[in-house]
């Protein structure tokens, strides 16, 4: 069984290793979206894979680093690509949410991605 949970920040960032005339290289915002994916058996007591309020607590305070911040000054983003951050907001989930199996990360309406470790 799969359970999805979605998270929305805002954020500033620039792609630093990209041309000088590419429009990613200026400073820009975007409203990401952040699809955190959790696997597992359902518990036949509870009917549930997991309590979504604590796949909440787990991530409220990773969210926190994010939101309303430049994506560049946090330590480990400083190439703030989609793939980038998704692999930061991996290891910083999986070790507390070990049922987490994907997170897909989407900076507009149109563009996303998502790592899968296993």
């Amino acid at each position: 069984m799969e359970l999805k949970k979605t998270y929305q920040f805002e954020a500033a960032h620039h792609l630093p290793n990209v041309a000088p005339e590419h429009k990613c290289r200026r400073l820009h915002g975007h409203s990401f979206r952040i699809e955190l994916v959790v696997s597992g058996p359902v518990d036949p007591h509870y009917g549930w894979v997991i309590d979504y309020a604590e796949i909440s607590r787990v991530f409220k305070p990773i969210w926190e680093k994010l939101d309303h911040h430049y994506l560049n000054e946090i330590p480990g983003l400083e190439n703030p690509t989609s793939e980038n951050i998704a692999v930061w907001l991996w290891q910083r989930t999986k070790p507390l949410l070990s049922q987490l199996s994907e997170i897909t990360v989407a900076e507009t309406c149109t563009a996303s991605c998502t790592y899968r470790a296993d």
